[in-house]
């Protein structure tokens, strides 16, 4: 009898690729989908696109599918503004880094703490599981500001439901082994080091995501 593969010409390989393809399919549709709702550290600024956080993410985690929603050069209100198009698709999880261009910037803090709170509304209305990274403003604006700043970290971070990282760049920032010539965003080493060191709060999150 002639099978079907057979009757449309297709080969014992061609069924065998067939079979493979629609396993691969099978199984990256079951994979968790973790956002990255962040700036140009996740994003990979300067680096070639393997070396970036997402792709370095992507290969520690394997088990998981890593939605791309990390733009250079952003805000907070900017992440804020495309958190919608971002979860156009579904999230079972939330990676937020995002405010260190909010510091560089001099952006009042209480702007940021609202964006922020936005956006971890948003994400807890879906009941996504979300880690939150913090961040440090740089030492030029003065102490107060400093101090101002982080707080809002700090507080976001001490939310319900909220998984805290203090800083994103921790064990990287200033080391100029780990950092590109500007000083500011890690190379491929740091970003290794970035990784193996959120790893364990990844697995956290990871955890909390419901079947």
């Amino acid at each position: 009898m002639t099978s079907m593969f057979e009757r449309y010409g297709l080969s014992c390989d061609w069924r065998k690729a067939l079979v493979l393809l629609c396993c691969v399919v099978f199984i990256s549709a079951g994979k968790p989908r973790v956002l990255v709702l962040g700036d140009s550290l996740a994003a990979g600024y300067g680096l070639a696109h393997e070396d970036g956080f997402e792709s370095r993410l992507g290969e520690a985690f394997p088990q998981i599918t890593v939605i791309d929603a990390a733009v250079s050069g952003d805000t907070t209100a900017g992440g804020l503004a495309r958190l919608d198009w971002a979860l156009a698709d579904g999230a079972d999880a939330a990676i937020v880094e995002l405010g260190g261009n909010d510091g560089l910037r001099g952006i009042d803090p209480r702007n940021t703490a609202q964006n922020l709170t936005a956006i971890l509304d948003a994400l807890a209305a879906k009941h996504i599981p979300v880690l939150l990274s913090g961040m440090y403003a740089p030492p030029n604006l003065g102490d107060a500001y400093q101090a101002e700043f982080r707080a809002v970290f700090d507080k976001l971070g001490r939310r319900p439901g909220v998984i805290y990282d203090s800083f994103f760049l921790e064990g990287v920032a200033a080391d100029p082994a780990l950092n590109q010539a500007d000083r500011i965003h890690p190379n491929p080493a740091g970003v290794r080091r970035v990784v193996a060191r959120i790893s364990p709060r990844v697995a956290e999150l990871l955890a909390r995501i419901k079947p």
